[in-house]
C-alpha cells in the first residue's frame, strides 16, 4: 500500500523540499516506468478522481423562497394584506409587484454567486499524457492518481500538481495561481526552505496553470481538492457573500420601523375609542394609518436607484454582477489591490536600458548611430523568439515581447534586420546556464548575441563596448548599477556579443558563450496603468486607504506602491508571505491599519488580511483578476475583478467588473456609488418625514379637540401620490459637491445618522403642525372644507420638503430647480392631481372632498412655504458648523 493517503496537508505541501528521488520512493514509483495499470486504479479508488467537487447546488425555487425572509418584504407583504382587506386592490397589487421584483431580483444575484465553483471546475486539463508500465498513454485528466509520471509540453494545462524531476527549458505562466507577472522557470532542484510562497517553489507545476515553454516530466504529488487550485476552490466555497451596508441598515429599520407602527395605530386605535369615536372608524383609521407609514416605495426607489446607478456605472467601463453592490462602493474604506493586470498593465515593458553608464528610457532617447547602441538595439530585436500574428501584435514569451518593443521603440525592426542578420544557429534558454545565445550572419563574418541574468553572463564576458570603443570590463560599476535596477523593482537583464570570422564547429556553451564583450543591462517592470497613480490619490483624498496585495517579489511590489503613492516615501509598510504566516489572528488584527503592501501573499492570507480588516471595522473592497483572488474577491464586501484579462473564476466570485481593467476606473465607481447612497437617504429621509407629518396630524388632532383630520381614502392616497413619483424621482439627483472630499460613511453608522432621525421628528412635527392649523383655521371659521384645507396643506407640505431635501447642506436656491427635472416634473404633476381630486366632481364623491375657495386654496400654498424656510435655517446652522469645524481644526 502506497502511503500517499495518509500525507496530511502541512505534509503534503513540503514535496518541494525533497530531490526527485525521494519523491519517487515515497510515492513508490519508478520515474522511468510509471506506475502500474493495476496500482493505479487502486489509488484511483482510494483517492478518487483529479476533479474538484461539485459543491450541493441550491435550487431555483430555495433561492426564491430565501428572498421571502427579509423584515421589510415581510411588513411589504403585510401591507399588501391590508391594503387588500381595505378594498385598495391597486395598492395591493403594486406593493406585490414591487415585492416580486426584488425577489426576481435577488434570485438572479444568488444563481450568478453560485457560478464562481462551475468555473473553477473547467480550469482543468481534458487529457494527460502519462507513463504508465513503461509506455506512453493518453487518459482524462480525472484519472490521474498521486505516483503518475506526467508529461509536459510547451502549451500544456498542467493537468494536477507534480514535483519535477525533469525540465529542458520549462517555464509556466502561473499569474492566476500566485499573480507573478511572467512566466516562471523551472527546475528540479530541492529547496531547503519549507515555508516558500508558491510562487518560490520553482520544482512544482501547479494544476491550472499554463506551460508556455519547454518539455518536463513530473511526478503528481496531489491530485482533485488537494491540489492548490483545489484548496482555492474550498476557500471559494467556505466564502460567504457579505450584506451591502444598506442592506445592513435596512434590515434594522425594517424591524424597528415594523415596530413603530404596531404601536402607534395601537394608540390611534385606542385614543380615538376613548373619544367615542366609531370602532369600525377607529380601526379602519389605524390600519390606513399602519398603511401609510409603511414606506412601500423604498423597495421600488433602491431597485431603481440601483439600476440606474448600475447603467451609469456601465458607462463608465465598470460591469455591477450584483445590484446591492452599486451602493456598497459608496462606504468603501479600503481598496485591497492586487498588482499584477489591476494596478499594473501585465506586460513586461523595457524602461531603463543602462549602457557605457549611461541611463535611457528606451532606445528612442539615445544616438543609435554610436556602435554602442546600434548593437545593443540589434540584439535586442535578433535575439528575441517573437513572431506577428495577422493583425501585426507580437506573439511569445512576456519578456521577449518587451524586448522586441523596446527594440521597436529605437526602430530596430526585427523583420528587416533578420534579412541583413538572418539567424544560422542558437543555443536555447536553460535553466542551469540562465541564458540563451543566437548566432546571425553578419557580412562574412558571425555574431553572436547572448542575454541572462547579469550573475551569469558578466563572468562569460572579457571586455566592455563603451562609446568610444571596446575597452577593460568594470564588474564592480556594473554590479553596483544591477543592484540599483533590481532596489527599484526592476528585472534586470544582461545582453552581450561576440563576434566570430566563421560559423563555429562546435555550437555549445563552451565554446561560444565565452570571451564576450559587455554590452549593457535591460530593466524590465510590469508598468503601472496610465491614471492609476491620481486614482490612487483621489482614493486618499476620499478618505479611502489603497492596500497592495500580490503574489509578486516584495521588491517589485514595493517598488511599485512608491510609484503609485500606495506607499509613502518614509514609509516601510511591506510585509511578505512567510512574515505574515508568523503572525497570530490577533497580531495581525493589531498591524493591519498600517501595512500597505502583503506581497507573496497566498490565497488563504488573502482572505486573512480581509478579514482582519473588516474585524477592525473596515468596509473593503477587493480587486483582482486570477483564480488566486477569488476567495479573497468573494470574502470582501464588494469583490471587484477584471473584464479583459481577469479568470472566469475571479469574474463569478466578484460583485464588480471593471471592463476595461482600469483601476482608476473605480474611483469613478465610488463617486456614483456615494451619489446612489445619498439619494436612497434623501427619500428614507423624505418619505419617513413625510409619513411622520401624517401621524403627528392624526396623533394631535384628538387633544387639541379637532376631529379625525383624514379618512382613510385621503391618507392612501398621499401615501400614493406623494411617496411615488416625486420619491421615484430623487433617485435622478445630481452628486453633491465635494463628494469625494469626504470621508466614507462608516459602515456600521445607522441610516439615520447626522441629524437625519431629529429631522424626521421635528419637520415631520412642523408638517403635522401645519396641516392642524390649517384644519383650525377651517373648522373654527365655519367652513366645510375644512378636510380638504387639512388633506391639501399636507400634500403641499410634503412636496415642499421633497423639493428642500435635496441637498443635506446646500441651499434649494444653490443648487436651482431645474437641476432636477425629473423631480420638477414629478412635483408639478403631484399637484396637478391633487388640484383634480379636489376640483373635479367625479373625484370629490371618491374621496369625500369639496371645491377650495380662492382664500383657502392660498392658505393651502402659503402654510407649506413655512417648510421651505424652517429647513433651509437648517441647512444654514449645517453649512456654519461645518465652516467654524474647519476652522478650529487649522483648514
Amino acid at each position: 500500500m502506497h502511503r500517499n493517503v495518509e500525507i496530511d496537508r502541512e505534509n503534503q505541501r513540503q514535496w518541494h523540499t525533497l530531490s526527485p528521488q525521494q519523491v519517487a520512493e515515497f510515492l513508490e514509483v519508478d520515474p522511468a516506468c510509471g506506475l502500474a495499470p493495476d496500482d493505479a486504479k487502486k489509488r484511483l479508488l482510494q483517492s478518487g478522481p483529479n476533479e474538484l467537487e461539485a459543491r450541493e447546488q441550491t435550487t431555483l425555487l430555495q433561492m426564491l423562497v430565501r428572498q421571502f425572509a427579509d423584515v421589510m418584504i415581510l411588513v411589504l407583504l403585510a401591507a399588501a394584506a391590508l391594503s387588500a382587506a381595505l378594498g385598495e386592490q391597486t395598492d395591493a397589487v403594486v406593493i406585490m409587484i414591487i415585492v416580486v421584483l426584488n425577489a426576481i431580483i435577488g434570485v438572479v444575484q444568488e444563481y450568478r454567486a453560485e457560478q464562481a465553483m462551475a468555473a473553477l471546475r473547467k480550469m482543468t486539463s481534458p487529457d494527460a499524457r502519462v507513463k504508465r508500465d513503461g509506455h506512453l498513454h493518453n487518459i482524462p485528466a480525472t484519472g490521474l492518481v498521486t505516483g503518475d509520471v506526467v508529461i509536459l509540453e510547451a502549451g500544456n494545462i498542467v493537468p494536477c500538481d507534480l514535483r519535477l524531476v525533469n525540465a529542458a527549458n520549462l517555464e509556466v505562466d502561473e499569474s492566476a495561481i500566485t499573480g507573478e507577472s511572467v512566466a516562471v522557470e523551472k527546475d528540479v532542484r530541492a529547496l531547503e526552505l519549507v515555508e516558500l510562497p508558491l510562487g518560490d517553489r520553482y520544482n512544482i507545476a501547479y494544476k491550472g496553470t499554463h506551460v508556455t515553454r519547454g518539455r518536463a516530466v513530473g511526478i503528481a504529488v496531489a491530485t482533485g481538492m488537494q491540489t492548490e487550485l483545489g484548496r482555492i476552490a474550498s476557500l471559494l466555497d467556505k466564502s460567504e457573500i457579505q450584506l451591502t451596508p444598506l442592506q445592513k441598515r435596512l434590515a434594522s429599520f425594517s424591524k424597528k420601523l415594523a415596530l413603530a407602527i404596531l404601536i402607534i395605530a395601537a394608540v390611534v386605535f385606542a385614543g380615538g375609542l376613548m373619544r367615542g369615536e366609531a370602532v369600525m372608524l377607529m380601526f379602519l383609521t389605524a390600519i390606513s394609518l399602519a398603511v401609510a407609514a409603511i414606506p412601500e416605495a423604498l423597495p421600488a426607489v433602491i431597485t431603481i436607484s440601483l439600476a440606474l446607478g448600475a447603467k451609469n456605472m456601465g458607462r463608465l467601463n465598470a460591469l455591477m454582477r450584483r445590484l446591492p453592490a452599486v451602493e456598497t462602493l459608496g462606504s468603501v474604506t479600503v481598496i485591497c489591490s492586487d498588482k499584477t493586470g489591476t494596478l499594473t498593465r501585465n506586460e513586461m515593458r523595457v524602461e531603463q536600458i543602462v549602457a557605457n553608464g549611461q541611463t535611457a528610457g528606451s532606445l528612442s532617447g539615445v544616438d543609435c548611430s554610436k556602435p554602442l547602441w546600434n548593437q545593443l538595439g540589434k540584439a535586442l530585436a535578433l535575439s528575441t523568439d517573437v513572431t506577428l500574428d495577422d493583425s501585426g501584435h507580437a506573439c511569445g514569451e512576456p519578456t521577449e515581447i518587451a524586448l522586441y518593443l523596446g527594440a521597436l521603440d529605437g526602430e530596430f525592426i526585427k523583420s528587416e534586420l533578420e534579412r541583413l542578420h538572418p539567424r544560422v544557429a542558437e543555443l536555447s534558454f536553460s535553466a542551469e546556464r540562465r541564458c540563451m545565445t543566437t548566432l546571425h550572419q553578419n557580412g562574412n563574418s558571425i555574431i553572436s548575441f547572448t542575454k541572462g541574468a547579469p550573475e551569469a553572463i558578466l563572468p562569460r564576458c572579457t571586455q566592455q563596448l563603451f562609446l568610444d570603443g571596446p575597452n577593460t570590463l568594470e564588474p564592480h560599476a556594473i554590479h553596483a548599477q544591477v543592484e540599483a535596477l533590481a532596489g527599484q523593482g526592476y528585472r534586470v537583464l544582461a545582453i552581450a556579443m561576440r563576434q566570430f570570422p566563421t560559423l563555429p564547429e562546435q555550437i555549445n556553451p563552451q565554446h561560444i558563450e565565452n570571451g564576450l564583450t559587455f554590452l549593457g543591462l535591460v530593466g524590465l517592470i510590469d508598468p503601472p496603468r496610465e491614471a492609476v497613480a491620481q486614482a490612487v490619490d483621489d482614493c486618499k483624498t476620499a478618505g479611502i486607504v489603497p492596500v497592495m496585495i500580490t503574489g509578486d517579489h516584495p521588491i517589485t511590489a514595493r517598488a511599485i506602491a512608491k510609484r503609485l503613492g500606495i506607499l509613502e516615501a518614509h514609509q516601510n509598510g511591506v510585509i511578505t508571505g512567510v512574515e505574515l504566516n508568523s503572525l497570530s489572528d490577533m497580531q495581525l488584527k493589531m498591524r493591519v491599519g498600517n501595512i500597505r503592501v502583503y506581497a507573496r501573499a497566498s490565497p488563504e492570507q488573502k482572505i486573512r488580511i480581509v478579514k482582519a480588516l473588516q474585524h477592525n471595522g473596515e468596509f473593503v473592497a477587493m480587486t483582482g483578476d486570477g483564480v488566486n483572488d477569488a476567495p479573497a474577491l468573494k470574502q470582501a464586501d464588494i469583490g471587484v475583478a477584471m473584464g479583459k484579462k481577469g479568470t472566469d473564476v475571479a469574474r463569478e466570485a466578484s460583485d464588480m467588473i471593471l471592463v476595461d481593467d482600469n483601476f482608476a476606473t473605480i474611483v469613478a465607481a465610488i463617486r456614483e456609488g456615494r451619489r446612489i447612497f445619498d439619494n436612497i437617504r434623501k427619500f428614507i429621509k423624505y418619505t419617513m418625514t413625510s409619513n411622520s407629518g401624517e401621524i403627528w396630524t392624526l396623533f394631535l388632532a384628538p387633544f387639541l379637540g379637532l376631529p379625525i383630520p383624514l379618512l382613510p381614502i385621503q391618507i392612501l392616497w398621499i401615501n400614493l401620490v406623494t411617496d411615488g413619483l416625486p420619491g421615484l424621482a430623487l433617485s435622478a439627483e445630481p452628486q453633491e459637491r465635494g463628494i469625494m472630499h469626504r470621508p466614507p460613511r462608516p459602515p456600521q453608522e445607522s441610516i439615520f445618522a447626522h441629524g437625519m432621525w431629529q429631522h424626521m421628528v421635528g419637520v415631520g412635527l412642523l408638517i403635522g403642525g401645519l396641516s392642524l392649523a390649517g384644519q383650525a383655521w377651517a373648522y373654527h371659521s365655519g367652513s366645510e372644507n375644512w378636510q380638504t384645507v387639512v388633506f391639501t396643506v399636507l400634500t403641499f407640505s410634503q412636496l415642499v420638503q421633497v423639493l428642500v431635501i435635496r441637498s443635506e447642506r446646500e441651499s434649494l436656491i444653490t443648487i436651482g430647480l431645474f437641476s432636477n427635472l425629473p423631480l420638477l416634473g414629478a412635483v408639478l404633476l403631484t399637484v396637478a392631481l391633487q388640484l383634480m381630486v379636489i376640483y373635479l366632481p367625479f373625484f370629490n364623491a371618491i374621496f369625500h372632498t369639496s371645491p377650495l375657495n380662492l382664500i383657502e386654496l392660498l392658505v393651502c400654498f402659503a402654510l407649506p412655504m413655512i417648510v421651505f424656510v424652517v429647513v433651509e435655517i437648517e441647512k444654514l446652522l449645517v453649512r456654519r458648523k461645518d465652516i467654524y469645524g474647519r476652522k478650529k481644526n487649522g483648514y
